[in-house]
């Protein structure tokens, strides 16, 4: 089903249209159900207005619990996030995400035109962006549930698809500090590097379990990022010093990216 009960698919800025794929006539044999490669994943960024603010923590602090009874949902985390774009340690009072994997394309279209949980977010959120994705590579897992990559591989030139990517990590404690002192140099560009579209800290607990979320213009230019300067180097310390007792890195073909963040519509 194409991806068109949210608003008409649009373009990222600077970016080619992004359009859900039409789906294909059923074919003449008996339906196995849901497959592992056919998930999708939606990722949810809302900025709460105020007076809901302890309603939106009130979501965090349930966390999964939020999420049960949602109809072909595999997994779903609720995230905060950090002051002014997410990336730092002092957290937002205001700004959060949803990580929900499902278990087809049609499943996380009704979760996004029907389900409570984003009717209530939208009512009560003074930004909201949700980003439709299918992953193309995957590595690791989040609390033990790993992604299942189907998306073909987009094209790696400068000026090729728009590509989106996840990268979390659980950190030892006793690695935390040595982490920090990394982590903030590298992610202090990422909003304004070259060809990055969109880039939120997400955090599932403060400073121990972080999750980056971000969307490229390209291949190339999501490479360029994290191959160069502070970045390269804090992977490189994180897999020197041992920093993490779990990661998941992922990269995503994004079906749609839908919604207003930090001022910047994204799909009109």
């Amino acid at each position: 089903m194409a991806y068109r009960n949210v608003h008409p698919a649009g373009a990222l800025p600077g970016a080619p249209a992004i359009t859900g794929p039409a789906s294909a006539a059923a074919p003449a044999t008996v339906s196995q159900g849901p497959q592992l490669g056919d998930e999708v994943v939606v990722v949810v960024l809302a900025d709460v207005s105020p007076a809901w603010r302890l309603w939106g923590w009130w979501r965090i602090m349930r966390g999964g619990q939020s999420f049960r009874g949602v109809p072909g949902l595999r997994f779903a985390k609720a995230l905060g996030s950090g002051f002014d774009g997410g990336f730092g340690v002092r957290p937002s009072r205001s700004r959060q995400g949803v990580f929900a994997v499902f278990d087809s394309e049609a499943a996380a279209d009704r979760f996004i035109t029907q389900s409570p949980t984003l009717a209530a977010f939208r009512a009560r959120s003074a930004e909201l962006c949700v980003a439709k994705l299918r992953a193309w590579s995957s590595r690791g897992a989040w609390s033990g549930q790993p992604l299942h990559p189907s998306a073909p591989v987009p094209g790696a030139a400068a000026g090729g698809e728009p590509v989106a990517a996840l990268t979390r990590a659980s950190i030892h404690p006793r690695r935390a500090l040595a982490f920090w002192r990394r982590a903030l140099p590298a992610e202090a560009g990422l909003a304004h590097a070259p060809g990055c579209l969109l880039a939120v800290g997400l955090g599932e607990a403060p400073l121990m379990r972080q999750a980056t979320f971000s969307v490229w213009e390209s291949v190339a230019a999501m490479d360029a990022y994290a191959r160069s300067g502070a970045h390269l180097e804090a992977i490189r310390a994180s897999y020197r010093e041992g920093y993490f007792s779990e990661t998941m890195f992922a990269r995503f073909v994004p079906l749609a990216v839908q919604g207003r963040w930090l001022g910047t519509v994204y799909g009109d």
